[in-house]
This record gives structure tokens, sequence and C-alpha cells, in this order.
């Protein structure tokens, strides 16, 4: 990823700069445009903190003189990624709200598989650094064991490069991992052998059935391949006002297999929407063939 060079005449970092009000609007306007996120005024202190943090990668001695680069001076290409990775939230969690793992186990795949699949094609659509396609992997790994179900292969996307460089790696804090239940956690974690490292590794056999790509929910359309049987976009609808969340969804049902199954988190909602979808359940739904 390119850096910008820290440059050799600009003046110390002053730790007591404050993003101004033209600043904070600038980014937040450039931020909603690219990525759909909402950034009202209440998250300025917020966005100042991750900022400060490039402040004393590259170099600026203060916000102004930073901004004045990015938007002014042609350093927008260079910061981009690291723009997007200071405004996104990465809160994720291995099994979060587990009853939509309970329905993909007990209700969707089960349908999928009497209807002559031969390899299920699943999309994390917003991933952060893992934890919900890997949860997915081990609920189809062990359905797959099971009952001698379809194969599987997930795609999971984000728009962070940060996150997908730590979901790929599959490392994560030991207490991390507590949400899995235990036969899954015996079969498809691994433990470092020093244990005061507080670490485990996502097994390799689970790794194998994850690519990670970096992809804009905001773009018109979403290069992924064939269509697919499963989407997950789960708590980042939540972050956009209603007409971004109305194309997001209609662009996701474009990528979903007649008859597939779409996944969104348990505050948001469709209601209103023309959308060609039907209840499966509580923020479940399938695409009317």
């Amino acid at each position: 990823m390119l850096e910008i060079p820290r440059p050799a005449d600009l003046p110390p970092i002053d730790y007591e700069d404050r993003l101004s009000q033209r600043n904070f609007r600038r980014l937040a306007a450039f931020i909603f445009d690219y990525s759909g996120i909402k950034m009202p005024e209440t998250k300025l202190t917020m966005l100042e903190g991750r900022l400060r943090r490039r402040l004393r990668a590259t170099g600026f001695g203060s916000f102004d003189a930073y901004c004045d680069h990015v938007f002014d001076e042609g350093g927008l290409e260079n910061e981009l990624y690291h723009l997007v990775d200071a405004v996104t939230t990465n809160k994720t969690d291995f099994f979060r709200e587990p009853n939509h793992f309970e329905i993909l186990a007990d209700h969707v795949l089960p349908h999928l598989a009497a209807s002559g699949q031969r390899q299920l094609r699943v999309w994390s659509s917003a991933c952060s650094i893992g934890a919900e396609p890997y949860t997915l992997a081990m609920v189809l790994n062990d359905y797959m064991e099971r009952t001698g179900a379809p194969d599987y292969r997930i795609l999971a996307t984000d728009l962070s490069c940060e996150v997908l460089e730590k979901a790929h790696r599959g490392i994560y804090p030991t207490e991390m991992l507590e949400p899995v239940p235990a036969p899954f956690f015996s079969r498809y974690v691994m433990v470092a052998k020093d244990r005061e490292r507080g670490e485990v590794r996502i097994s390799p056999r689970l790794r194998a059935k994850v690519g990670f790509a970096r992809l804009n929910l905001m773009d018109e359309t979403y290069s992924i391949g064939s269509l697919m049987h499963i989407i997950f976009c789960r708590n980042v609808l939540i972050y956009f006002d209603k007409a971004t969340q109305t194309r997001v969804l209609a662009r996701l049902c474009q990528c979903l297999e007649p008859g597939g199954f779409l996944f969104i988190g348990h505050s948001e909602s469709i209601t209103g929407m023309n959308l060609p979808l039907k209840t499966l359940a509580n923020t479940v739904f399938q695409k009317v063939p």
C-alpha cells in the first residue's frame, strides 16, 4: 500500500491541534460519497482521534495541513485506504446473533441440499476481521460432514484492507473464540503451543474454504462471479441512510440465486422496500424465484 513520505520540512506535530468544522465537513462528505457511511457532527471527536494516528504516521503537523494535502494537493489516492480504515467500525464476534446460524443449519442448508446443489456459494459481504465467514465455515463444514451435503465455498469481502489482512491470517485472541461451541472449537481451532501468547488460529481446512477480497458496497455492480446461494449482510446497513440501504439491498438481490437466502442484522429492516424477497424468519429472507 502506498504511503505519503514524511516531509522533512513540515513543522513538529501539534498534539493540541483540533479538527476544524470545515475539515470535518470535507471529510464527512467524502466518506459518505465513497462508503455510504453517515458521519454526523457527534462523530467529530471520534474521527479526530482516529486520524491523529495518520498525522503521526505521515508527519503532518496539523489537521489543516493533512486535509489540505489530501483534498487540495492530490494526496487522496495515497490516503484513501487509510481514511476508510479510520472511519469503519469493525465490531464483530464469532456466532454473533446466534439464532441466524441455527436457522442456517436447521432450515436453509437442508433446503439447499434437497434442491440438488453440488457446491454452495456463500458470501459474507461485510466480513470485518473474519469472525462471520469463519463461523459460517464451521457451520457449513459441520453440516457437510454430518449429512454428506454439498461442498461449499465462502467469499468474504470488506471495504477495509486492514481488517482483510487480519481476517486472512485467521489469528485471534483466545477470549474472542469463547462463543464457539466446544465441539467446533476442538475441530476447527488451533491453540498456540505457548499458551501464554493467548492466541488461537482457525484451522487450515477452514481457511482454505474462505476467499477474501476488497469490495465497496457503494459500487454500482458487485464483481463476485457466480450468483450466491446465501448472502450475509449484517450490521452494516445501519450505517447507511434509507436510500442507500435500498440500493445496496437491491444489488445484493441481483447477486442472489432465485430461491437463495439473505441474512441481515437484527437491528435492520427491509420494511417499505420493493425487493424480490419473502420472509423466512426475523431478518432472514428468501429470494422469490
